[in-house]
């Protein structure tokens, strides 16, 4: 006769490592599942660091450029307006070598007007306070 209580306990002992076998299959799935998700996020991670990169080297050649392109520009009105006040300068010295009493009549005017125009807004400063 078959002996009930070694068949049961068999059966348990094989159920037992068949669920033992499955969890550790479903546990070894789990891991490579995490892996290759782990990959494929660090995979994402090293194209937007290299995209980051590429786009703040962009940045800094655009912002070089255009510091270089604004030097440049302040450096071609620097010439201009020193080109127009030399030019400005021959002008009235030619005109003064030229017109000298003109010149002195001319400068005498222009000097009563700014005393007028200083006396002026000194009287009205000076009722305001």
């Amino acid at each position: 006769m078959n002996n009930p209580v070694k068949t049961i306990g068999d059966e348990a002992s094989k159920l037992a490592h068949e669920a033992t076998l499955g969890a550790e299959h479903a546990i070894q799935s789990t891991q490579r599942a995490a892996q290759h998700r782990l990959d494929r996020m660090a995979d994402g991670l090293d194209e937007a660091r290299a995209q980051t990169t590429t786009a703040l080297n962009h940045l800094v050649h655009d912002t070089e450029s255009l510091a270089h392109r604004g030097m440049e520009a302040a450096r071609e009105g620097s010439h201009q307006l020193r080109d127009k006040t030399v030019h400005a300068r021959d002008v009235t010295t030619r005109y003064i070598q030229h017109e000298p009493v003109k010149s002195m009549l001319m400068a005498a005017a222009v000097g009563a007007a700014l005393m007028g125009l200083v006396a002026i807004f000194s009287r009205h400063s000076g009722s305001v306070r």
